[in-house]
């Protein structure tokens, strides 16, 4: 996996607003995030999305979840 979360993006806009500096927006969580947690999200200080991001768990869970329904019959 790459350097970052694939559910990270940075975002000048938002909310109904414009802001000076991108932030931190998390896709899986559809809302933006604070610093401390986009270092999750960059894999600073030994974290790591997949283990240490609830957020990721939800949304990789999801994902399973709806993987499993579609291929039932």
């Amino acid at each position: 996996m790459g350097n970052q979360c694939r559910y990270l993006e940075y975002r000048a806009e938002g909310d109904g607003k414009e802001f000076d500096v991108e932030r931190a927006y998390c896709t899986a969580a559809q809302r933006f995030v604070q610093p401390m947690r986009a270092d999750v999200c960059n894999r600073r200080y030994d974290l790591e999305p997949e283990r240490d991001c609830e957020y990721y768990e939800a949304a990789e869970s999801a994902g399973a979840d709806e993987g499993a329904g579609a291929s039932e019959p």
